[in-house]
């Protein structure tokens, strides 16, 4: 399988838009969040978005409460 550019981009912008709520919201529950979100999202999906944010040191996770620790 070929992931094409406009499917790169469309996951960046969907990992900026989660990171961006996250940002707003400053805490949220993951299981909150993903409800918000599981119409667009899958649950591995949204998984994989929340651990890229974690490893890039922006969002902590504890409990399962999201928290904006970035910038």
């Amino acid at each position: 399988m070929t992931i094409t550019k406009e499917q790169v981009s469309a996951a960046i912008r969907t990992t900026q838009a989660v990171a961006e709520a996250i940002r707003e919201l400053k805490e949220v529950p993951s299981g909150q969040l993903y409800a918000r979100l599981m119409s667009v999202l899958s649950l591995s999906q949204y998984n994989q978005i929340i651990d890229v944010l974690k490893k890039a040191g922006v969002v902590s996770e504890s409990n399962h409460l999201l928290k904006w620790i970035g910038n």
